[in-house]
């Protein structure tokens, strides 16, 4: 009798063992699905955003950021802006990410570049950026004897001497843009191990 009764006790502790071990297993390995934002690389493919032909600049440009549309890759699963969960086939938009775009007001570099190399010595190229009184002496002194219309040039083709209203040149979207580094505050300065 006792021995029935040890029998079933532990039967009953490895029903209840095997139960737990269950449920502790789903609760640990069911993960809790995130927003569609936080997918990795390679769930997601975000769409080329659609550039005007005239400014060669994304369409929908709005302070300095594109909006380009992200479709998760078929079978993915994750939550939506507004809170609900979607199984995603790969044709649907998820979510939406930011692309960096420039401000032209309609300088085209090529232009500029142009009117510097073949009209720089008559001023023609700090006229067309919009630079009168440098363009004036440029003319007067017929480009400072070469030296100021060859400088002129080289800061023109280097897109260091750019429009003077502020704004960048036009240049085709996957042209010879050039990206300015600069060290700020925030950069980070690897210290030199002294040997």
């Amino acid at each position: 009798m006792a021995l029935a009764c040890l029998r079933r006790s532990l039967l009953t502790f490895l029903l209840f063992f095997s139960c737990f071990v269950s449920f502790y297993r789903t609760l640990v390995t069911a993960e809790e699905v995130d927003s569609c934002e936080h997918l990795r690389l390679g769930q997601y493919l975000c769409r080329e955003p659609k550039i005007d032909d005239n400014t060669q600049e994304p369409e929908n440009c709005r302070d300095a950021v594109a909006r380009v549309e992200c479709l998760p890759a078929p079978n993915v699963t994750c939550r939506l802006s507004n809170g609900t969960e979607f199984r995603f086939s790969g044709e649907e938009v998820g979510f939406h990410q930011t692309v960096p775009c420039r401000n032209v007001s309609g300088y085209s570099y090529k232009v500029a570049v142009a009117l510097s190399l073949f009209l720089g010595w008559l001023g023609a190229d700090r006229f067309y950026l919009g630079y009168p009184a440098l363009g004036v002496l440029k003319f007067c002194t017929v480009g400072f004897c070469g030296i100021g219309t060859l400088l002129d040039f080289v800061l023109i083709a280097m897109q260091m001497v750019g429009p003077s209203d502020g704004s960048d040149y036009i240049v085709d979207y996957y042209g010879a843009r050039l990206s300015r580094l600069a060290i700020t505050e925030d950069t980070y300065r690897k210290p030199h191990l002294s040997l």
